[in-house]
């Protein structure tokens, strides 16, 4: 089969084009078909310098990354699923699964069977980010109505499922983002939108009880922490955070570090094939071009996802 290779570290053109053997599936798992791959920040990351999975990665190279796989189940050993079927997953993740290939091997119990109203590529989309967002938000925040939310990076991949499960959940949400973005946002629902390049976010936003920080760790005391009420959370995307940042402010954190849940993305499929939650895509490439697609992504200007197509 055709797979896009790392075998080191480095910019795009590591990833190859290679002819590799087709995956064997073990017990649990199911043969996918893939026909779309997602794209996260994770994915440059993990290819650039490996982050926070380089000595897993070193001790696989050469590897093919891709953890967002939507396709066809070709082969199954679970009783899960049969032949047919349309999945969706986020698949080992952190460890390594496989996804920038013609096929994959994946575990029964991560994957879902992809709503109806979507196609390949928009459910490729989906299980990264929004699990993200939903662990963030529901999982640890428990977010409650009437809540006031602070959504960073609103318009991308996890922001702008961020916002809607903020909404679903009656919270009051304002999201940080570019002017392009704002009748964008507002599709969603949001509630306010504050343009990062023209206004003081800590001076035009306060009294929140939740912030989601997906920015660099050094912009949390600029950006976030005076955003928040005595009490209140911030949820971290990128890093722990010191406690002598959380007793300045007065305040709480947490780092948030996304997991498979099947149970998770069951319900979030419902909200999609009922239209209360939707899937933006920015762009999608053929496989051959992950490397422009990896380019994209680390500008930090994407709207939505983008997506391979296998």
């Amino acid at each position: 089969m055709k797979a896009m290779v790392m075998h080191e570290f480095g910019g795009p053109e590591v990833l190859k084009l290679e002819d590799v053997p087709k995956p064997e599936i073990a017990d649990g798992e199911i043969l996918v078909d893939v026909k779309a791959v997602g794209v996260n920040p994770i994915d440059y990351v993990a290819r650039a310098n490996g982050g926070p999975m380089r000595k897993s990665l070193e001790q696989a190279l050469p590897a093919i990354l891709g953890w967002d796989i939507a396709g066809v189940v070709g082969e199954t050993k679970s009783d899960q699923f049969q032949a047919g079927d349309r999945i969706f997953a986020l698949s080992k993740f952190p460890k390594i699964t496989g996804g920038y290939a013609e096929f994959a091997a994946v575990p029964a119990d991560e994957a879902v069977i992809i709503p109806g109203n979507l196609s390949f590529a928009e459910a490729a989309a989906v299980p990264l980010a929004a699990l993200t967002a939903w662990q963030a938000l529901v999982q640890t925040a428990d977010i409650q109505a009437g809540q006031r939310v602070l959504i960073h990076a609103a318009a991308g991949g996890v922001g702008h499922f961020a916002v809607q499960i903020a909404k679903h959940k009656g919270t009051y949400v304002i999201g940080t983002a570019s002017a392009r973005n704002a009748d964008f946002l507002k599709g969603l629902g949001i509630d306010e939108v504050v343009d990062y390049a023209t206004q003081n976010v800590a001076e035009v936003v306060s009294d929140m009880d939740v912030v989601l920080h997906a920015l660099p760790p050094d912009l949390r005391e600029s950006v976030s922490w005076p955003c928040l009420k005595e009490g209140g959370l911030l949820l971290s995307l990128l890093g722990p955070v010191p406690e002598e940042e959380t007793a300045k402010f007065k305040a709480r954190a947490a780092q948030i570090g996304v997991r498979p849940d099947q149970a998770q993305l069951t319900e979030i499929a419902g909200l999609l094939e009922d239209s209360t939650f939707k899937v933006t895509l920015d762009k999608t490439y053929p496989l051959a071009e992950v490397g422009a697609a990896h380019t994209q992504i680390a500008e930090r200007h994407t709207r939505g996802k983008v997506v391979l197509t296998v």
